[in-house]
């Protein structure tokens, strides 16, 4: 039977009226020729839909179907299910409808699912909205009823218009469906808000303002979701005008108290993230960063956000220049078990690991030593992260001058004296008339750090030795010694107790340097080294003004790799992928090749492509086709991971 006389046997089936069967037949054919590839006039979400419903549902659009109504005891379920999400969100959505009931429109809540959880409308049609589908129990699922509201939205996660003919199935295409989607904390969709007309003028435009509507109240609701999930935790409310940060923001982010994001508004923070450039992330993307990766803030600076301030005056400003103003919350407390109070480690460093065992006892014994004056020796594999550790004890100290390294291996010897003690005027030839301050002197009142110290001359060693014990350091040709304070530390891959015993480092020296030790653990031991990846790679975005992510092959990459060269090999490589990958996104292609000289292990990644392409019934074509990419790509990727 042809698609012309099956549309004839459905519009006798319709009804009688002429003009109501020539606008279901216009209907359909409009339908089949976008399903042969013309081009549409309408909007781009209605058509992916209606192309949707023929190849993805096998849909026949002469095929009316009435509204289906689940039956009462999955309803129960269904509404069981969301029973804290209708909770929550109740007085957002009676504060919508008392909007738009003189309007006539009708007020649906459905589950990801599709299925409408709650409903409001006028009784005195209960009817012919239960007929139409307006009510509750209604399953708007793309799959069953077509092109609609509900089932766009579920699919696309965008708020949408579905306006009259817009509809797929013909027995809809009197209804006017205009939807927002409502997602969780974690960014997946929980729920669709739907208000809808029986009858409505027949321009798409007239239902801008019911857009702008349900969109508002989904943000709302997630607000109030966030609010009601992270009592424990701080809450950042972010807006671009101050009038209304406090009681409508565009967005809200929650914070654990380490300042590492926990949860979101979807649909808000999306929008903020486009104008800040962050396009391409998804809201999972941001969870477990540090809030001082996107703004210019650290949980320590969330006090000053709090209510008391003028709003004017509370502002931030995002990574990439824009400034928004923000509104802070702190966690909520129990007052009848009060926590004992946590002694908190100093910023700088508590930066340095999360969650890495080894490393939380050096941190923790690190904060105790930098409020002493004594030397330090940190040892630790060459890139490591010796300097900074360094650099976190000097920026933990009180008052803490300046930070002086000096790279006991990288100075030419014939250099290093001058280097370190500064010279008097014409002490030398080819030296400055000026004569030159040395790097102990620079670093009077502060820090001096010796990197490699094993590899200081012994002829030095006694001069700097001297340094140490008298506080006082002599420049080259000067006649008199000039008084210094200072705090050393110092740090080496090499073990200094074996060059003692050789005679190649002076015994008094050692035990001056060594009244206190903290080794590092080499990257390959660390237990966080997902977090340092992604840390890295912040301050990677941060230097060029670009966002970065890892597909999951790359990262199980990166994640099996041994890291011989430690810290500094790990940010040679993700700079080097940064520099290669298109759109942000480091995929195994991006990444150096020594990475894969020696076989991998069958890490994540290599169980998510073996199980995507086992899905594919091991077509590569298949795979590549779904991924994107060509089949070369393929064939790569299984090669390197073996």
């Amino acid at each position: 039977m042809t698609i012309e006389l099956s549309a004839r046997r459905s519009c006798a089936n319709i009804a009688s009226g002429g003009v109501l069967v020539d606008l279901t037949l216009s209907h359909i054919r409009e339908i089949e020729r976008v399903g042969m590839g013309a081009v549409s006039p309408r909007d781009t979400p209605v058509v992916q839909s209606w192309l949707r419903c023929l190849n993805d549902y096998k849909l026949d659009p002469t095929v009316a179907q009435e509204a289906y109504i689940v039956p009462e005891l999955k309803l129960r379920e269904h509404r069981e299910q969301a029973e804290e999400l209708i909770r929550i969100g109740r007085s957002g959505l009676e504060a919508l409808f008392n909007q738009i009931a003189e309007q006539n429109y009708v007020l649906l809540l459905s589950d990801a699912r599709g299925v409408t959880v709650d409903f409001m409308g006028d009784p005195t049609f209960d009817n012919q909205l239960r007929r139409a589908g307006l009510y509750l129990g209604s399953e708007w699922s793309e799959n069953r009823a077509g092109t609609c509201a509900v089932g766009a939205c579920i699919v696309s996660g965008e708020p949408v218009i579905i306006h009259q003919d817009d509809h797929f199935d013909t027995s809809h295409i009197g209804l006017t469906c205009t939807a927002a989607p409502v997602f969780d904390t974690l960014g997946d969709l929980t729920a669709v808000l739907d208000i809808s007309q029986l009858r409505s003028p027949t321009a798409k435009t007239s239902q801008q303002l019911a857009l702008h509507l349900v969109a508002s109240t989904a943000r709302r609701i997630e607000f109030a979701n966030l609010m009601t999930r992270t009592r424990n935790d701080w809450v950042l409310r972010l807006a671009r005008s101050p009038e209304f940060l406090d009681v409508d923001p565009d967005a809200a982010v929650a914070l654990d108290g380490s300042g590492r994001i926990t949860g979101m508004t979807h649909g808000g923070f999306s929008a903020l993230a486009r104008s800040m450039n962050l396009r391409g992330l998804s809201t999972r993307d941001f969870l477990g960063q540090p809030i001082s990766q996107v703004f210019d803030i650290d949980v320590d600076d969330l006090p000053r956000f709090m209510r008391g301030r003028p709003n004017g005056e509370r502002l931030i400003k995002a990574r990439n220049g824009l400034v928004l103003f923000a509104s802070a919350i702190a966690p909520a407390v129990n007052l009848r078990a009060p926590a004992s109070p946590e002694p908190r480690l100093p910023r700088a460093l508590r930066d340095l690991s999360q969650g890495d065992a080894a490393m939380e006892r050096v941190q923790a014994r690190a904060a105790k030593l930098a409020a002493r004056d004594i030397p330090i020796l940190i040892k630790g594999e060459t890139g490591s992260g010796k300097e900074f550790l360094a650099r976190a004890i000097h920026e933990s100290c009180e008052n803490p001058g300046n930070f002086v390294a000096v790279n006991c291996a990288a100075i030419p010897e014939h250099l290093i004296e001058s280097e370190l003690f500064g010279y008097a005027p014409g002490a030398f030839t080819g030296a400055s008339q000026k004569g030159k301050r040395g790097l102990i002197e620079e670093a009077n009142g502060g820090t001096l750090f010796l990197d490699e110290v094993g590899d200081m001359p012994l002829v030095l060693q006694s001069r700097l030795l001297r340094v140490l014990s008298e506080s006082e350091v002599q420049p080259v040709g000067a006649l008199k010694a000039r008084p210094v304070r200072l705090r050393v530390l110092s740090a080496s891959h090499r073990d200094l107790g074996e060059l003692v015993a050789e005679g190649r480092f002076r015994q008094d020296l050692y035990y001056r340097l060594n009244a206190a030790t903290l080794s590092l653990p080499a990257l390959r031991e660390r237990e966080d080294l997902g977090w340092l990846i992604g840390q890295l790679l912040g301050r990677i975005a941060k230097e060029n003004g670009e966002a970065y992510r890892l597909d999951k092959a790359a990262r199980a990459a990166l994640l099996a790799h041994d890291w011989p060269g430690n810290l500094r090999e790990l940010s040679n490589a993700l700079r080097f992928a940064a520099a290669l990958c298109d759109g942000g996104l480091i995929t195994l292609d991006c990444l150096p090749d020594h990475l894969f000289a020696g076989p991998v292990p069958a890490a994540e990644g290599d169980g998510e492509l073996r199980r995507a392409l086992s899905e594919c019934g091991d077509n590569i074509s298949a795979l590549a086709r779904k991924l994107g990419v060509n089949r070369s790509t393929i064939h790569r990727r299984l090669k390197r991971l073996n």
